[in-house]
Formats: structure tokens, sequence, C-alpha cells
């Protein structure tokens, strides 16, 4: 089997289907090629739901791209009929003295986001549920909330299809060829050319070496839903929310259909490696007990019996920041890494720009600080092997 397209994509989890819809949408003849059936569980997009924030650490950048990324979810909700993005209010808590929101609420006004900053007494007041220690304050976004993520995923591939695209589910990738002009990619049902590529691997970037070798390291992560006390801890009455506490860095969810409280662990986590099966859901004791040690002090009500738990990867960076540029050996071949941990919200902003890029176009979003130049290149660029 041996077929031609303009656009090969290879990893379809969040940012590749993305890039996938809007490739397809403009008559690009575009190839999707996964090594699952997405979406799946063997990547970084399941587990029901993704926070969506707008006053984000990192610069104007990220704020900018997270509107971007918010106006484009609005048309996939209106495109799939579906409803994807919830605006449940998400609540930044963090002990004041270390300063975390004043450069983030700049940013935020400056894009017109809104934001209010808030003590422990007001956050204790609107929230029942939380106990939060004098010592802490807040930055509330009320306009932000959570996505659907599986959902999210399913209903660009379904867009995408219907607008020509096309999928190879359960496709592993053998080997990439690139010689200056078409790029060739190798699979056990067949080999495939085309004039561009995406590579959106996620976690498994290190399966495509030594073709390109970027500087990501996965881990496994897991979360956890704790019965919580009813009506305290419902959509609708409790926001999402991120924690950093004396213990590290947490993020959660309301009780969905009183599913329980999601709460996950940002920092920490086991090397992963493509290929390894990770550990399941309380092999290391930590798995639940630094989710539940945190919820007892600062949500108490929340820290029921553990419902439901997950395992899933985070794709690291060194300085946490994503990778979105042009291989630096082929003008043709596009990388697209590093999102995990926080990408998942920006999927549907970067999808469109990973289509621009592939179609020549300069991307409607600021991109410069995702560069590859800010590494050390002459470690990841690979050969014509």
């Amino acid at each position: 089997m041996s077929q031609t397209f303009d656009v090969i994509i290879v990893g379809a989890g969040s940012m590749g289907m993305s890039a996938g819809y809007y490739l397809a949408r403009r008559g690009v003849r575009t190839l999707m090629i996964d090594a699952f059936d997405p979406p799946h569980e063997e990547g970084s997009h399941h587990g029901d739901t993704r926070l969506i924030r707008h006053a984000y650490s990192g610069g104007a950048a990220y704020v900018a791209l997270a509107l971007e990324a918010d106006r484009s979810w609005r048309d996939l909700e209106e495109e799939s009929g579906q409803r994807l993005l919830v605006r449940s209010g998400v609540l930044n808590m963090a002990d004041r003295t270390q300063g975390r929101f004043q450069q983030r609420i700049q940013d935020a006004q400056g894009a017109g986001v809104r934001v209010e900053r808030l003590d422990a007494d007001e956050i204790n007041r609107r929230w029942p549920g939380i106990r939060l220690p004098h010592s802490y304050e807040a930055m509330y976004e009320p306009d932000a909330g959570y996505l659907h993520s599986e959902r999210c995923i399913a209903a660009y591939r379904k867009l995408a299809l219907a607008e020509g695209a096309m999928l190879l589910p359960y496709t592993r990738v053998q080997h990439i060829e690139a010689d200056g002009g078409a790029v060739r990619v190798l699979t056990r049902v067949g080999d495939f050319a085309a004039d561009r590529l995406i590579l959106t691997a996620g976690a498994w970037f290190p399966s495509l070496q030594p073709f390109v070798t970027l500087p990501i390291r996965a881990v496994r992560k897991t979360v956890g839903w704790f019965q919580s006390e009813p009506g305290l801890f419902d959509t609708g009455a409790f926001p999402g929310f991120t924690l950093a506490a004396d213990n590290g860095g947490y993020y959660g969810f309301p009780s969905i259909a009183g599913g329980g409280v999601k709460i996950g662990r940002h920092d920490g986590g086991l090397p992963w490696r493509p290929g390894e099966t990770p550990v399941p859901f309380g092999h290391c004791r930590e798995d639940e007990s630094d989710l539940r040690r945190t919820l007892e002090a600062f949500m108490p009500q929340a820290a029921g019996r553990l419902v439901s738990s997950a395992v899933c990867k985070y794709e690291l960076t060194p300085d946490e920041h994503f990778i979105i540029d042009k291989h630096p050996a082929h003008e043709n071949v596009i990388v697209a890494g590093g999102f995990s941990g926080h990408g998942f919200k920006f999927s549907s902003a970067v999808g469109k720009a990973l289509a621009e890029l592939a179609l020549g176009k300069r991307p409607s979003v600021d991109l410069g600080l995702f560069a590859l130049s800010r590494f050390d290149t002459t470690a990841i660029g690979g050969e014509n092997l």
C-alpha cells in the first residue's frame, strides 16, 4: 500500500487531531497516523476533563494563545453540536508570600480577561467546602472552566473525517525519510508520502528517533476521583482549581454528575518510556496518599472514599514550555511537543497554527516562545536515516 498526501500527521491526539481537522476543512489531502485509536488512554488526553484558564503564567503570549483557543473551542462546539466547554470558573490558590499572581493579573487584565484577587476569608465564604489558611490568597477567573477532553478529540475526529481526512489507527511508524522534497513515512501497512509532515507524537516522541530527538521526558502521572459532600462540590456550585501547597502543586475539578472531586498532582511523577506499561494506580503509596492528604488539608469534605482513578502521561521539556517549530534539518517537517501538564487547553489553537505552518502561512498566534532555538538544535535534528 503506497499513497501520496499533501500533509501527513504522525500522532492524532489532541494537537494532531485538531491540526487534521483544520487542514481537511481547507481541502488539504491529509493523513493522520496513530499507534492507537483516538481518543484513547495511551496518551495525555483521557480522564474526562482538562482545565482551561486564560490568566496564564508565562507572559502575554500564553494569554493570547488561551483566548484564541477558547474561541476555537466555541467554534468546535457550534460545528459539532456538542457541549465541550463548561465555564465553572477556576480558582487558583497559593500562599501569598510566593507572589504568584501579580504578573498574571497584569497580563490578563491587559488582554481583557476578568480576574478577581481574593483573600482566604472571602474564598472560604464563597466556597464553604474550602478551608484555606489565612496566609493563602487566590486569583479567580469566572470565565474559565474545563473541557471534556475525550469529547473534544472525538468531535475533531468526526469533523476531520467528514471533511475528507484519512485516519490510520493502530499503526506504528517504523521509519521516516526526508530528502529535501517529499517525506516518506513507513508503516507495517504501507509507505506514505507527502509534501509536508507534522509530528505530534506526545510522550511517544522517543519512538521517532533518530529522525528527531527532542529534549522531552515522559513521566507517569495519576489522578483520583474522591467521594465528596453533595451540594458543596458539584458542578455549578464549585469551580475548577489549582493549588500550590507545601507538598506540591495540584489541580482539580468539581464533582460532575456525582462522580466525585477529581484531583491530580502536577509536579513529580515516575519516568516512562514508549513501550513500557505504566504501573497501575496504587502501585506507589503516594498515588492516593498525596491526593488524599491535600484534600484533607484544604477540602476535607471532598476526601471521601476513592471512587475511581486513572494513570496518564506527561511529556515535559526542560523549561516546561512547548515546542512548536520546523525540524532544524527539514523545512517541510513541523514538530510540536512538550505539551503535557498544561497543553490540552491550547490544542484547538495549536492545531490551527500547525495547519497554517504546514500551508506556508504565518500563524495567527505568536509562537516565538516555543522555538527550538532555545535548545541545542545540533542534538535535535536527525539525518535522512
